[in-house]
């Protein structure tokens, strides 16, 4: 278990140093050092959350599961009140504070995983029916994921219904109970996508990008550009030119392409590895807690990080439609770094409240062995 956080807190504390340095790189020209300024005010915060949750007993969070949750909806409904919520570039997702921006539903990621593991752990015997295996942790999901997807934030949306199924499917609940709602799910969504232009012509842009790349796909194109001009070995830290307003966003959602430019296949390949170790990690302490809700809670934290990670490499590398997801612990912004460092405090508490198996001797003195005492 030791072995398992300390390669755990190895490998975010190398991502995050990492994540400072590009984003420094990739915005110098532009604003000089205000995103790093601001991503090391969120790392304080975020770093404080982790700490916190790692000192804390993370079944306190079992006892606070609802109140969570119904914070966690309030603030996705007001979110999307106008004079309440900020809307950019067509969504309305973030609040914001004399220039400080939260977004709620990194805040309602982990809730929803909270209450799926209280929920789990709660009516582990009834997981096989329909009813408690899910209709009623669906209608949970369904709460969350419907006012997420009205923002409309398309990528939380599959991320969070990726998260949830896998939670009910490990809790127990049976596959052909499953399927018939995630098709469904899939179903709606096709069909949300056809009556929206913008997220349609991303399907057609992904599907042929070079014939988009003056229009919707020039963003994914530029990127591609920026990852094949960096090689093996890259450019050299700050030498990149894709950051030079050719790649949009190219400090939030796109900063893998920096990467890829300044510090080549090799760096990046090497970022793809410490995700997949921190995943490993996290299943190993999450198999390894003390009763079933930190199993669920722990696979449902690490599932967060690693698909994150999973959709938003996807996005750049053009192998999956561009959704507006960052890169964890890499990408600029304040809530997902602070939601992303308070999944590693919890998988933190829950290591450290593992059940300790002592050793029992395998060997014993046999009584021929006592010391014999000799009467004088």
């Amino acid at each position: 278990m030791k072995f398992a956080v300390t390669t755990l807190a190895f490998c975010v504390a190398a991502l995050l140093a990492l994540g400072l340095v590009m984003l420094y790189s990739s915005s110098m020209s532009q604003v000089g050092a205000h995103y790093l300024m601001w991503q090391l005010v969120w790392c304080a915060f975020g770093f404080l959350l982790c700490v916190a949750a790692t000192a804390l007993d993370y079944q306190l969070l079992r006892k606070f599961a609802w109140p969570i949750f119904l914070v966690a909806l309030v603030l996705l409904v007001l979110v999307l009140v106008p004079h309440i919520g900020r809307k950019i570039n067509g969504a309305r997702r973030w609040f914001d504070f004399y220039g400080m921006r939260f977004q709620p539903s990194e805040f309602a990621k982990l809730a929803l995983v909270i209450l799926l593991a209280w929920y789990g752990h709660h009516c582990q015997r009834h997981m096989h029916t329909w009813s408690r295996g899910v209709i009623l942790p669906g209608v949970f999901i369904a709460l969350i994921l419907g006012l997420v997807f009205v923002e409309p934030d398309r990528g939380t949306t599959i991320l969070l219904a990726a998260v949830g199924g896998a939670m009910l499917l490990l809790a127990g609940a049976r596959w052909k109970y499953v399927i018939p709602p995630v098709i469904l799910g899939v179903i709606a969504l096709g069909v949300s996508i056809l009556f929206d232009p913008m997220r349609l012509k991303r399907i057609f842009s992904w599907w042929d990008l070079e014939q988009h790349k003056d229009g919707v796909g020039y963003q994914a194109y530029q990127a591609m550009i920026a990852l094949g001009s960096g090689g093996w070995t890259g450019l050299g830290l700050g030498n990149g030119r894709q950051k030079l307003g050719f790649v949009p966003e190219d400090h939030t959602d796109f900063i893998l392409s920096i990467i890829g430019e300044e510090l080549g296949l090799i760096s990046t390949l090497f970022i793809l590895l410490a995700f997949v170790i921190i995943v490993i990690c996290g299943i190993y302490i999450a198999l390894n807690s003390r009763d079933l809700f930190g199993l669920l809670l722990g696979t449902g934290v690490t599932l967060l990080i690693g698909l994150q990670a999973a959709i938003n490499i996807g996005v750049v590398t053009s192998a999956l439609p561009n959704k507006g997801l960052p890169l964890p612990f890499i990408s600029y912004g304040g809530s997902n770094l602070m939601a992303m460092l308070t999944c590693v405090g919890i998988l933190f508490s829950i290591a450290r409240h593992a059940q300790v198996r002592e050793r029992i001797p395998t060997t014993a003195i046999e009584p021929d062995e006592l010391p014999s005492v000799q009467s004088t």
